[in-house]
C-alpha cells in the first residue's frame, strides 16, 4: 500500500507559460504545496497565479554551499511536504529531469519510501536549439555532454555527428562552487576540442529565448575564438559535423549478405 503524500515533478518549458504542457500546468494547480526552482521573479509570479502555495528554492544557491550542497537541501525540501502526506508538486525550469539533480533524486527517494512519485517531460533547452538552429538531430547523429565531464574524461568523439556541449559558463569545474562564466574557462573547452577540430571550425554559443518578446541568441565564430565568446548560465556549445560519415564497405556486405 502506497503512503498518503505523492509527488509530481514538472518542468516550465523555456518560455514559461507558452511551453508549460497542459499535463505540467494540471499538477500545478491541483498539488498541496508546490517547490519552485526558477530563474527569475517573472517566472515565479506566474506560478504563484497558478498555485499560492508556493516555496521558492531559488535562495539556496550561493553562499558557502556547494552545488551538491544545494541539491542535497532541495531534495530534502521537497521530501519533507511527500512525508507530511501532501501532494507535492516540484516544478523546474526547462526539462525537470535534464541536468536537474534534485529532481531524480527527490523521485527516487520518495518511491525507496514508498511514496508515488513520478516525473513528467519538459520542453528543453536541447529542443529549443533543434528549432532555432534548424537541426535534425537523427539526420547524422547528435553526441551531447556536460562541458566538464566532456573536457575531464577520454572520449572518442565523431566528428562526422552534431555535438553538443552544455553549461560551457563552467567548464572545467571540478568545486562544484562556481557561478559565474570565465574566458579561461572557455580557453580549456577550445583546447580540447581542437585536438579533432581544426581551428577555422566554426561554432555557435546558443541561448534560447526566455521570453515571448526575446528573441535566441546564437553566436557564430571560429573554434579558435571560442575563449572570446559572451556566455551565461544558460549557453550552450553547438558543434556543427566537420564531414560527412563514410559509408562502411564491410558493414555494407554484411546487410546484403544477411538481408539479400
Amino acid at each position: 500500500m502506497m503512503a498518503e503524500g505523492s509527488l509530481i515533478v514538472v518542468g516550465t518549458g523555456i518560455r514559461l507559460a507558452q511551453q508549460c504542457t497542459p499535463e505540467a500546468r494540471d499538477a500545478i494547480e491541483s498539488a498541496d504545496v508546490v517547490f519552485a526552482v526558477v530563474p527569475d521573479a517573472v517566472a515565479e509570479h506566474w506560478l504563484g497565479t497558478l498555485n499560492s502555495n508556493l516555496v521558492s528554492l531559488q535562495s539556496l544557491y550561493g553562499g558557502e554551499r556547494t552545488r551538491a550542497e544545494t541539491y542535497e537541501e532541495m531534495t530534502e525540501a521537497i521530501l519533507s511536504g511527500v512525508r507530511d502526506a501532501k501532494r507535492v508538486c516540484a516544478v523546474f525550469y526547462g526539462h525537470p529531469g535534464v541536468f536537474v539533480t534534485p529532481s531524480h533524486e527527490a523521485v527516487r527517494r520518495a518511491r525507496t519510501e514508498g511514496f508515488d512519485a513520478h516525473l513528467l517531460p519538459g520542453i528543453s533547452a536541447e529542443d529549443c536549439l533543434y528549432a532555432d538552429l534548424g537541426v535534425d538531430p537523427g539526420r547524422l547523429g547528435c553526441q551531447s555532454y556536460e562541458a566538464t565531464d566532456f573536457i575531464v574524461n577520454e572520449r572518442k568523439i565523431d566528428t562526422t555527428a552534431t555535438l553538443i556541449i552544455w553549461q560551457i559558463a563552467v567548464a572545467g569545474d571540478l568545486t562544484f562552487r562556481v557561478l559565474e562564466p570565465d574566458a579561461r574557462r572557455l580557453g580549456v573547452l577550445a583546447e580540447v576540442l581542437l585536438e579533432d577540430y581544426p581551428p577555422d571550425h566554426n561554432v555557435i554559443v546558443y541561448e534560447a529565448a526566455t521570453l515571448p518578446v526575446t528573441a535566441a541568441k546564437m553566436q557564430t565564430l571560429p573554434l579558435r575564438d571560442l575563449y572570446d565568446a559572451e556566455v551565461s548560465q544558460v549557453s550552450t556549445l553547438y558543434v556543427p559535423p566537420l564531414t560527412r560519415p563514410k559509408p562502411s564497405q564491410a558493414r555494407l556486405a554484411l546487410l546484403k549478405e544477411r538481408l539479400g
